[in-house]
């Protein structure tokens, strides 16, 4: 594993280059972050009037250079303004610095002068050996070492995927997000305009690191195509790459090139390529996560058939439908379905979709999803649930949650809930323990599809 992305996500100290002592600006939030997230390697704060700095109570001293800082130093985050870049980076490199997330901006999204520029501090870091993350981000996140390095949100929920954005204002709100809707989070990192470090050399990382299980990219373009469609298609045979692919059309792209001065080019090259590198590409944010919840939490398949139940005749006819528009296979051996008869009335159905009926209470759901995952023919499960006065969906929740992880959680569930704040309640206990929950029935099915469209191309790849 390269040493410096080593650096990048598990550094045993870090200076803050332009640290501040005032709430507001930006070298504060950073140390606060640090601070509030619970790193615990050293920080040393730079400051050119070398004031201190309190953050919660605890000082620190701060050093009118990194080159005064009297210890070893892994990763230096840089906050000064674009004109001192070049001389901190020469400093850095003489201190021993391994990796230097700048977070300044005013480079290569400025046009032809900051990209000169951009390249002259990527070659002092070259001389020295470090890398660069950067610039013109906004720092970079990695739960499993409390390591919350940027101007973002402090309470990112840790959990098993990895994201990745090349917006700086996107990813922050997109952090905002995933705490809102429960979603666990190994590392988050801002690739701005990508001088050095770039999306491919993110992807080797997170390939070998254990506390990853998939990886979600928001990308405007790529630098090098041919270099980070190999890495991906290599990564993909271990772990699921989804991708927000922006710019698809000719302004979209105009835009793009604007903002970090990122060549998009022909949507249609992306479009093909990430097909062949085994890439999911989604078209929007909420499709993106939605995938990512069943690619970073649940088993593959290890068969086709899927079993759907359901105690609403209108969900599971939805759910059916976009089953078959995805090419799932709902399983239909009767003989085998029977078995959820007995959980349901007499004028239920246990045709898949398994109509447990609107009288379905907890020993219903319990019994059926019980057999559905006990049944070895029975290779994924989505449970659906419209929220009647029968059944609070809380007690539904901790049902599934208790019957997965008694399972011992070897096939894919996922769960969709229709109904009020209590349903949401319920998502929201099923999303914090790694549970895929939705409150639509076909958003549960397109997340389950995308596990299968994984798992399918990976097997086509071992077979040639």
């Amino acid at each position: 594993m390269d040493r410096n992305l080593e650096a990048l996500f598990r550094p045993k100290s870090i200076a803050v280059i332009g640290a501040s002592e005032k709430p507001g600006k930006i070298g504060y939030a950073v140390m606060k972050n640090l601070v509030e997230y619970g790193y615990e390697g050293k920080i040393y704060p730079v400051n050119v009037k070398g004031v201190e700095i309190e953050i919660n109570g605890k000082k620190f001293k701060s050093y009118k250079s990194i080159l005064d800082v009297p210890d070893e130093v892994d990763m230096a985050v840089i906050i000064v303004p674009a004109k001192f870049v070049p001389q901190v980076v020469e400093e850095a490199g003489k201190k021993g610095v391994k990796v230097l997330p700048i977070i300044s901006s005013g480079f290569g999204e400025l046009g032809e002068e900051g990209k000169k520029v951009e390249r002259q501090i990527v070659e002092t870091a070259h001389k020295y050996g470090m890398r660069i993350l950067g610039p013109n981000i906004f720092g970079v996140v990695y739960t499993p070492d409390k390591l919350n390095a940027t101007f973002g949100p402090t309470d990112v929920m840790p959990g098993n995927l990895a994201l990745i954005s090349q917006s700086g204002a996107l990813g922050i709100a997109l952090m905002g997000w995933t705490i809102l809707e429960k979603v666990g989070l190994s590392a988050v990192v801002s690739v701005g305009n990508k001088s050095d470090i770039d999306d491919a050399d993110l992807l080797e990382f997170f390939k070998e690191d254990d506390n990853t299980k998939a990886i979600l990219i928001y990308m405007e373009g790529v630098k090098d195509g041919r270099r980070f469609m190999e890495v991906a298609r290599e990564v993909s045979m271990e772990k699921p790459i989804i991708i927000i692919k922006a710019g698809r059309s000719e302004r979209g792209a105009k835009a793009a090139a604007s903002h970090t001065g990122s060549l998009a080019g022909a949507d249609s090259i992306y479009t093909a390529a990430f097909k062949q590198s085994g890439v999911l590409r989604a078209l929007t944010i909420g499709e993106a996560f939605d995938w990512a919840r069943t690619l970073s939490n649940l088993p593959e398949p290890e068969g086709e058939n899927v079993v759907i139940l359901t105690n609403g005749g209108g969900i599971g006819v939805m759910a059916t439908d976009a089953a078959e528009e995805e090419g799932l296979h709902l399983y239909d051996d009767l003989e085998e379905l029977k078995v959820f008869a007995n959980h349901m009335p007499p004028f239920g159905s246990y045709k898949n979709p398994v109509d447990l009926t609107g009288m379905a209470g907890a020993e219903s759901y319990e019994g059926a999803v019980r057999d559905a995952l006990a049944n070895p023919n029975m290779h994924a499960v989505a449970v659906l649930y419209c929220q009647t006065a029968v059944l609070d969906p809380r007690d539904l929740a901790k049902i599934v949650i208790r019957e997965y992880n008694e399972s011992g959680r070897k096939k894919p569930l996922v769960v969709a809930i229709v109904g009020g704040i209590e349903a949401k309640e319920a998502i929201d206990m099923l999303n914090e323990e790694g549970i895929p929950a939705y409150p639509e029935p076909e958003r549960a099915i397109k997340s389950l599809a995308a596990l299968y469209k994984w798992s399918n191309w990976k097997a086509r790849q071992r077979k040639k």
